[in-house]
């Protein structure tokens, strides 16, 4: 669907994409409300496989017992304990992600299928043999690896940005302080408001690092479909990558490295250029 023509707050005329609410309501009037959740089904077996996947490594590798990082351990103990916790989810998440990537590139395939009204991709099973018969094992692990790097700058940044913060600027001296402040009546007030500043902090970090690492997602999404007999992974709708760097580099170029990551005021870059029929 083409850009239309608004205005920003300063008043200057400017292109928009359609909003998340647009595209939706187009869906709607083609496919029916049904047109809403393709791709549905695998995407659901995807993270019921990844659910299960963590929760069978943690019985297999029980975490080893983390001490609560405070403002009273020194910078190399309490760092230490932040890098062991990190490494531990990384291995979780790197592990449940392969797993469940071939469920989530058919899911993804179902999905543009919508462009081209095309009906390649089914069910899972019979997806699972097209992928296999086409483009062999690897056809299931197409955008894996900018996937795997966007969880892993994810983890690292989120963890340590919060860790930095709740250690360093989050004080909770106060809680060995009998009776708090003069006027609280609870002596471990305090350090219970301490341990929420902690939980809301490392959320807030989580929303920051996720829209920096939005390009991994993108990039990774768009490999899942390109050159896989789909109109919408061809030209003239996408170009055909020969990899995952290639087609950040394209995006990077054209502006575009955070496409969709807004739901409503999607502004077109300047070099962005789109194929109209």
């Amino acid at each position: 669907m083409p850009p239309t023509l608004g205005t920003n707050v300063l008043g200057r005329k400017v292109l928009y994409l359609p909003s998340f609410f647009t595209y939706a309501k187009y869906i709607v009037q083609v496919d029916g409300k049904i047109g809403l959740f393709r791709g549905l089904s695998p995407r659901l077996m995807s993270n019921a496989l990844s659910t299960v996947t963590r929760g069978s490594m943690k019985k297999v590798f029980p975490p080893d017992e983390i001490e609560q990082v405070s403002n009273k351990d020194d910078m190399k103990t309490s760092l230490k304990k932040v890098v062991k916790e990190t490494s531990y989810e990384m291995m979780m998440q790197c592990v449940s992600r392969m797993l469940a990537h071939p469920l989530h590139v058919i899911s993804m395939r179902c999905m543009v299928q919508f462009v081209g009204r095309e009906a390649k991709y089914s069910g899972v099973l019979s997806s699972i043999g097209k992928i296999f018969k086409e483009e062999g094992l690897l056809g299931f692990f197409v955008g894996l690896i900018p996937h795997l790097l966007g969880d892993v700058v994810f983890l690292w940044g989120c963890n340590l940005l919060a860790h930095f913060i709740n250690a360093y600027l989050v004080d909770d001296s106060v809680s060995d302080t009998p009776g708090g402040l003069g006027n609280d009546q609870n002596p471990g007030s305090q350090f219970s408001q301490a341990l929420a500043i902690r939980s809301y902090t490392k959320f807030v970090m989580g929303i920051a690092v996720s829209m920096l690492t939005y390009p991994f997602l993108l990039v990774g999404d768009l490999m899942a479909v390109n050159n896989c007999g789909l109109q919408a992974g061809l030209p003239p709708y996408s170009p055909v990558f020969k990899s995952w760097i290639h087609c950040w580099k394209y995006l990077s170029v054209q502006g575009q490295l955070f496409r969709g990551s807004s739901l409503l005021f999607r502004r077109v870059s300047s070099g962005s250029c789109f194929a109209l029929e």
